[in-house]
């Protein structure tokens, strides 16, 4: 059984924004995410933030670009972006 990856609302804007080719890499992310769960630690810069809370450095220089996702327990296996953007705001 694989993973679903929702956004929310206000991540959806966020992707919306970011550069082509940082949208290319959140789009890799969310795939694999979707197949092999949230713990990517087969990604460069991605670590566990709490139990429930990963975070991977999409591009790292000026500006690093980051998403957020919490996973999500229960019946339906569900991941869920709560921040893709810059670093400067991320919610860590």
């Amino acid at each position: 059984m694989g993973w679903k990856v929702e956004f929310t609302n206000k991540a959806r804007k966020q992707k919306e924004k970011l550069p082509r080719r940082i949208q290319e890499i959140l789009f890799q992310l969310v795939c694999e995410i979707e197949m092999s769960g949230p713990v990517r630690g087969d990604w460069p810069h991605y670590s566990k933030l709490s139990v429930n809370e990963h975070h991977c450095h999409l591009k790292r220089g000026k500006p690093t670009y980051v998403a957020v996702w919490l996973e999500v327990k229960g019946q339906i296996r569900v991941v869920e972006v709560i921040y893709a953007g810059s670093h400067e705001k991320a919610p860590y």
